[in-house]
This record gives structure tokens, C-alpha cells and sequence, in this order.
């Protein structure tokens, strides 16, 4: 029977008890967190670079290829899981976002880069053969760092980290080409962070566009234009996101999950999740139990 979800923080996956940084290759931390193969959450930041190896892994129901050169980027609070294929190699860190932050002047320096919001599709990359090339050796000698601890390895590591942002960064970001379009993209983000504080109590789009000064045609207009959906549907779909996540949990009866997600009844949430999935709640849950169990 599948347990309550784990939720995994640094300190429960590391050998020295360190709770803000953990770095490793990847086969061998495999091999010691088998528990990872099947669904779990981090309370950090997490990301990997594959050198070998294939089969999938899975990022909030949306299921990728491993490949070599890949690289892929999680926010606390995801729900991941992996199914490999043979060896598997690569790099690993996990960090905290306090181990970053302490190092900068600038507060969220993190949302700077796409593939820290949470859209899957910015933080799963294929790297470019070139920015592969640069980026591994960058790896490698955090790695060295984080065994030799020699003076100011913390910081050393702070700055390959950073030097791997934004050399991803560089390859992934769409360029600026007008002054409007940056002020649609900071709109954008705006209102995304917004939905991520607000979206179990606050549903409809005039509220959110009350809260950025703009009209809901406004804020409709720019959503549909960068995102090819309306505003509404980008909040339904964190509303749908959360309540598969919690489905994931069969200590949660699917009544808890509705008042949890501010539903007026049980009702109107089966109605709600089967006009945006096409199965019941019972019937996703039941799916995940089965593939689980395969």
C-alpha cells in the first residue's frame, strides 16, 4: 500500500547531518536513496545533470526522458519520482534556498531564472552540445569543492552554482525585444507569484488583476499572448496541480482535499476535477495506486 507521501529535507538524505547543501555524483547516491525511486517531495532545491544513462523520471505528473546533457531544475513542494533504464550517471545538488541567498544582496535572486518557477517545460533542458561541454567541468569542481573543504569552499561553491544558472540561463531565456514585451513578462511573473500565494482563496481573474493594477481584459490579453491560455485557466490549473499532489496521499480522504483546496462541497470538486482531468478524483488516485504497485 502506498505511504503517505515522503516529504525529504537535506538533513534526512545526507551522511554529516549538513541541512543547506548536499553534492554528489548520482549513481552512487542511488545507491544509497533507493527510497527515491518511487513518488516523494524535497523541501529544497534540487537539480541534475545526466552524463549516462536513460529511462524517465516524472515532475508533477508530467513524465520526461533521461538523456545524457540533460539537465533538470525542482522547486520545493514537487512531487517527483524515477525509472531507470540501466547505469545512470551524473551530478546532484540539493541546496536550500537560504545557502544561495546568504551569498546575495538581491531577495528571490532565484526567480531571476525561468527554470526556478515551477513550469515544467523551462526546467527540464536539453543542453546544447557546447553548454554541456562548459558546464560539466563546472560540476566536477564542485565537487572537488565539497570534499576538500578547503577555505572558502562554501562560497567557491556558491559561485559554480551561479556560474551554471546563468550559463543555462543564456540558452533557455527569451530574448527582450521591445520594452513592452519586458513589461509583459514582469506582468506575467507577477501574476504567477501571486496565484502561488493566493490561489486556494482567491479564484477569479478580476481579483488577481485588481491586485496588479491592470484590467482583467489587461491581464487575459497578456496570459493568452505568452502562455496561449486565458487567465483563468492558469489559475484552475495550480487549483488541479495541488489536488493531484495531495491525491497522492490516500491518508486524505478526497472530502479532506476539497476543504483543504476551499471547495464549498465534495461535490463541486469531483465536478471540478472531472471537467479538467475527465476522471474522478477516486479514479486518478486509483491510477496512481496501480502504477505505483507495477
Amino acid at each position: 500500500m502506498l505511504q503517505n507521501i515522503p516529504l525529504y529535507d537535506i538533513c534526512s538524505l545526507s551522511d554529516i547531518n549538513q541541512d543547506d547543501i548536499l553534492i554528489s555524483r548520482f549513481a552512487p547516491y542511488l545507491d544509497t536513496h533507493k527510497n527515491l525511486f518511487t513518488t516523494h517531495r524535497h523541501s529544497f532545491y534540487h537539480l541534475v545533470l545526466f552524463t549516462e544513462g536513460a529511462g524517465s523520471h516524472t515532475i508533477d505528473f508530467e513524465s520526461f526522458d533521461v538523456k545524457p546533457g540533460q539537465i533538470y531544475f525542482m522547486i520545493p513542494g514537487q512531487v517527483h519520482s524515477w525509472s531507470f533504464e540501466g547505469f545512470t550517471d551524473g551530478y546532484i545538488i540539493n541546496f536550500s534556498a537560504s545557502f544561495i541567498q546568504s551569498f546575495l544582496l538581491q531577495h528571490g535572486y532565484l526567480d531571476n531564472f525561468s527554470f526556478f518557477s515551477g513550469n515544467l517545460s523551462d526546467a527540464v533542458i536539453n543542453l546544447p552540445a557546447e553548454t554541456y561541454a562548459a558546464i560539466k567541468p563546472l560540476f566536477e569542481t564542485i565537487l572537488t569543492e565539497a570534499v576538500s573543504l578547503g577555505t572558502s569552499a562554501a562560497d567557491m561553491i556558491r559561485l559554480l552554482m551561479l556560474q551554471i544558472f546563468i550559463r543555462v540561463n543564456r540558452v533557455t531565456s527569451v530574448p527582450v525585444v521591445n520594452n513592452n514585451s519586458s513589461y509583459n513578462q514582469t506582468l506575467l511573473k507577477n501574476f504567477k507569484n501571486l496565484i502561488e500565494h493566493h490561489y486556494i482563496d482567491i479564484r477569479l481573474p478580476k481579483d488577481y488583476a485588481a491586485m496588479l493594477y491592470i484590467t482583467p481584459n489587461h491581464l487575459n490579453a497578456v496570459c493568452k499572448d505568452m502562455m496561449g491560455i486565458p487567465a483563468g485557466e492558469m489559475i484552475r490549473n495550480r487549483i488541479m496541480l495541488e489536488a493531484k499532489r495531495m491525491l497522492t496521499n490516500p491518508q486524505l480522504s478526497i472530502s479532506e482535499i476539497s476543504l483543504k483546496l476551499n471547495f464549498s462541497d465534495n461535490s463541486y470538486f469531483t465536478k471540478f476535477f472531472k471537467k479538467l482531468e475527465d476522471v474522478t478524483p477516486e479514479e486518478f488516485r486509483k491510477k496512481l495506486l496501480y502504477d505505483h504497485g507495477k
